[in-house]
Formats: C-alpha cells, structure tokens, sequence
C-alpha cells in the first residue's frame, strides 16, 4: 500500500442484459463486462479472500433475474469456483462472525417483486 502499486484490478458484477443480448454482438463472445451504476457496495475481505454480492441484477441462461455473492483470490483476483445466487441485488456490506464453531457470512438485500423488501441473508461455510 506504501507504493500505490496494483496487484490486480477485476471486473466485478456481470455484464448487462442490455449488452449481452445486443443484436450487434451476436457471436462474440464476451468477458464479464460489469453493470452500471452503483453495483459494487461493499466487500468482506478475509486472509485469502475479497467477498462481495452484485448491487445490480441480470439474467441468467433460464432468463432467471439474478444477483451473485462472489469471492475472489486476495492475491491473484482469481474467481473462486461457487458463486452463490442471491435473492436480489447486494445493499450493504457483507460481514463475518463465527457462531458454536461455525463461520458464517451475512449481508443485505434488497429483493424484487410483489413480496420485496429488505432482507438479511446469512450463508454457513464448511
């Protein structure tokens, strides 16, 4: 941190509907671009990881609307295999306890449609 040197910069959120499914992109295939907008609200930063939920929705191959909870290598920004599928998009910053022995991570959403609202979710580790 004393250089200002940059060990890695990573897109995070995933690429728009909009842009994804453009007419004038068919074939190409495309890396995870981000979405616009306020969609990184925070991240949970751990030994050897950097966890942080998407703050923006898209659609999945089902045509599903989804927003992820991703970790990320802390030393290479490498995905970890497992992201974890959100019940809407991330608005406050994940955080970490450990409770009887087991670890646990929490963060806020806010959910879509008729019953949406706040929530907070709370996801166990092995």
């Amino acid at each position: 941190m004393n250089s200002g040197k940059i060990l890695w910069q990573k897109t995070h959120s995933s690429t728009p509907d909009d842009i994804r499914d453009n007419p004038a992109l068919k074939g190409l295939t495309l890396p995870r671009l981000g979405q616009p907008g306020r969609t990184f609200i925070g991240a949970l930063t751990t030994k050897t990881l950097v966890i942080a939920g998407e703050g923006g929705v898209h659609s999945n191959a089902k045509g599903e609307p989804i927003a992820l909870l991703r970790a990320y290598d802390k030393a290479t920004g490498d995905d970890i295999p497992g992201e974890m599928k959100l019940p809407g998009r991330q608005t406050g910053s994940p955080m970490t306890y450990l409770y009887q022995g087991k670890q646990y991570i929490v963060l806020a959403v806010t959910t879509t449609g008729d019953e949406g609202g706040g929530e907070l979710i709370a996801y166990s580790l092995p």
